[in-house]
């Protein structure tokens, strides 16, 4: 027998997470405490060795170990997702006049209201009626099938009914009968009982499975957005209300017990299923029918503390700190734009080298990093611009947002200009920062760092006195690359050039094509760029091109005109005879081609050291 190979062996390797969640399997299929829930007489009908984990990222993927495509009906576990659809259909006023938001004590189908005469959160039956009696109120005889569509949504595909246990439960429902008379009573439901509570029973008997939980889950972690579909399913406002009450009363009379001791908001129906949602971090769905006395999965809970436990997920005890932020932090001083700049230019630029500073940012700007990084810009003298990279932000809170907003605001007053790059305009976080940011005047926005950068440096030229002209002609005689030639040197060399004109946008090297000849930008602006669209370097006239010629025969980067330019051509083969010839020339030219090479390197290293001493 062959012996597997390394690439077989690598694509059939499992991901760390799986393979935690198949020994979690492996292990809690042996407990067989608790019982199959037979106060519904249709649920007693499932298989006790059934057992289903599935986790859903915030990207999208799902792990799933064992029986995570088994139906099973979704009972309580409905109950957080028809509260947000309440929250979002009607209004938190109406809905939170009506049910209220602290943890009972009692079992999941106490008969007993609050002080007000309102159930006592809308995760225990009472609540749960009548979040469906005000859906019921508001759409009558739809009723159900929007909250079957709702439902639908977040889990990422149609849902089904289990007609059988809808049945069985309407047959068997009179606690429940009764918990909606005294909210009748109350004047809590003001429509037909008999109505609300088939849309209820029915509701409950929507079918799931694992994996369906768990992107249920996730959607719940993700503020409402479905990470398979992409679909926003409810407002960000609707479920942060839905968890908050999910972590203090969705596990029932254990939930003190859960938030203690997993700390993740969940929530279980006594179909078997729990489904725990980890904001910003993941959704969890299981399947196991076997129920303790509190009406929760034995195996579920066995599984969900440990995977708490195993990976630290209490959600109390997270550990970001705001200072990793910050990647780098600079001024042009350090790193300078890639744009070739004249004398003069440097010179303005040197004098005023604090006047630029640079944030590169990354992972999420949250309420504390955004407070972090304002505070890092005020330990020194405001510059005259500062620019805030967020090309690796990938996410913005809107408490983060607000905060930047005034910050920016606060900037404004002091005449600082506030340059944002590597955003895209259609971006979930730009749009954020746009709705705080209007009105403001001192923004603005270049999708490359580097354009940003040159950008706040021209217009530093210009408040000082210098210029920028792209229209000037430069002569052989002003080039870096030919210095220390003699005028005689200079002439020969001239003999051999051909002045060639480009029109804006056009390609004047291709990477990958044959270097043969050597150019002397004349007028204008040119860019280099990588095959992927990198751009290296923006050059000006007065500055060289296609001289890694003299190196290496293929072309290793795109050159095209930025505007209008003009160049100086001289054939590769023109060129060495020309050094033949001039021998002294030769050896200075290769001296100055060193002295360059060098000065990219040291900008490249200065820009490395940024990045790793941040």
């Amino acid at each position: 027998m062959k012996p597997a190979s390394a690439s077989h062996a690598w694509a059939s390797a499992k991901p760390p997470l799986l393979r935690f969640l198949d020994r979690c399997h492996q292990d809690f299929s042996a407990e067989t405490g608790g019982s199959v829930a037979d106060y519904i007489p249709e649920l007693g009908k499932a298989d006790p060795d059934h057992f289903g984990i599935s986790l859903a990222t915030l990207d999208g993927h799902v792990y799933e170990v064992g029986d995570t495509g088994v139906p099973f009906t979704i009972q309580s576990m409905s109950k957080p997702f028809v509260f947000a659809l309440a929250l979002d259909t009607l209004g938190a006023t109406r809905v939170e006049s009506t049910i209220g938001v602290e943890p009972s004590g009692d079992p999941f189908n106490s008969i007993r209201l609050n002080a007000e005469n309102h159930p006592f959160n809308p995760m225990v039956n009472a609540g749960a009626i009548a979040c469906t009696g005000l859906i019921h109120e508001a759409r009558g005889a739809e009723a159900f099938e929007f909250i079957r569509q709702a439902l639908s949504r977040f889990a990422g595909r149609e849902l089904g009914v289990d007609e059988a246990v809808f049945a069985s439960e309407s047959a068997t429902g009179d606690r429940n009968r009764a918990i909606a008379y005294l909210l009748r009573t109350n004047a809590v439901i003001t429509d037909n009982v008999t109505a609300v509570l088939e849309v209820y029973f029915r509701q409950c008997a929507i079918l799931v499975t694992a994996r369906d939980a768990a992107i249920m889950a996730a959607t719940l972690a993700n503020r409402g957005v479905n990470p398979v579909t992409g679909e926003q399913v409810m407002t960000p406002y609707a479920i942060a209300r839905t968890l908050s009450v999910m972590t203090s009363s969705g596990m029932y009379d254990y939930a003190g017990e859960w938030i203690y001791r997993i700390g993740i908001p969940a929530k279980s129906g006594v179909g078997g299923g729990i489904l725990a949602a980890l904001p910003a971090r993941l959704g969890l769905g299981s399947y196991s029918p076997r129920l303790d006395r509190h009406g929760n999965s034995v195996r579920g809970i066995k599984l969900c503390e440990a995977l708490s436990a195993h990976y630290d997920l209490h959600m109390l005890n997270r550990s970001d700190d705001a200072r990793n932020s910050i990647i780098a932090d600079y001024t042009i001083g350090k790193s300078p734009s890639r744009r070739s700049r004249r004398p003069q230019e440097r010179k303005i630029l040197a004098t005023h080298q604090d006047a630029v500073r640079v944030f590169e940012l990354v992972g999420t700007l949250s309420f504390s990093n955004v407070d972090y990084v304002s505070r890092q810009l005020a330990t020194r003298p405001h510059p005259q611009f500062v620019i805030f990279d967020l090309r690796r932000v990938t996410a913005v809170t809107r408490a983060g947002a607000r905060l930047l907003a005034e910050e920016f605001r606060e900037l404004e007053r002091l005449r600082v200009t506030v340059i944002l790059s590597g955003i895209k305009r259609t971006s979930a976080g730009w749009k954020i920062v746009q709705e705080w940011t209007e009105g403001l005047t001192n923004l603005r926005d270049f999708y490359l760092l580097d354009t940003a950068i040159e950008w706040a440096e021209d217009q530093l030229v210009y408040r000082h006195g210098g210029a920028i002209d792209f229209d000037d002609i430069t002569e052989l005689s002003e080039q870096a690359l030919l210095a220390g030639l003699s005028t005689e040197e200079l002439t020969d060399l001239a003999s051999l050039a051909s002045v060639k004109t480009y029109r804006s946008g056009e390609r004047i090297i291709a990477a990958g094509g044959p270097a043969t000849s050597l150019y002397f930008l004349r007028s204008g602006v040119v860019h280099v760029t990588l095959p992927d669209g990198v751009r290296l370097a923006t050059l000006t006239a007065g500055t060289t091109f296609g001289e890694m010629a003299l190196l290496e025969p293929v072309r290793s980067a795109d050159v095209s005109a930025d505007r209008a330019a003009s160049a100086f051509e001289i054939p590769l083969r023109d060129f060495e005879r020309f050094r033949r010839q001039h021998p002294r020339a030769g050896e200075r030219i290769m001296r100055n081609l060193a002295q360059l090479l060098a000065e990219r390197l040291i900008v490249a290293n200065a820009k490395v050291e940024l990045l790793t001493s941040n």
